[in-house]
């Protein structure tokens, strides 16, 4: 764990879940807060949507970004970003012998959601945090 540091007053912290599970959630949140706090950084707080804050399973970074909206409009002002795995299309793939055969719009890493699930999250967190921010 960092103990010190000389300090760069944009730095952030990034929520990722681990192998306990994930770590998005309220509680979560607020001990990263006040962890930051006690070291003197700044409670900036990104939340990953994708690994294992969504079971690896693409589709439930939707229910982690419900409920990070949730969190902000009940008042928290640390969660400053989010990170989301998206891609054209939905899914992963593996490289082919064949680059041919790679499937347009689908990531060749992690699973992704696609562009409208994408969309559609961002514009209905946009239209909720437009209220309290």
């Amino acid at each position: 764990a960092i103990v010190r540091t000389k300090g760069n007053p944009h730095c952030h912290i990034v929520l990722r879940g681990g192998h306990t599970g994930p770590n998005y959630d309220a509680s979560h949140v607020a001990h990263c807060e006040k962890q930051l706090k006690h070291a003197g950084l700044p409670t900036n707080i990104m939340i990953d949507c994708s690994h294992a804050n969504s079971h690896k399973q693409p589709e439930n970074q939707l229910a982690v970004i419900h409920d990070i909206a949730q969190q902000i409009e009940a008042g928290n002002h640390s969660i400053k970003s989010i990170m989301v795995e998206s891609n054209l299309n939905a899914g992963n793939q593996c490289i082919p012998d064949n680059l041919d055969d790679l499937a347009y719009g689908v990531s060749v890493t992690d699973g992704c959601i696609d562009w409208e699930s994408t969309a559609g999250a961002l514009r209905d967190l946009h239209t909720r945090l437009k209220r309290v921010r």
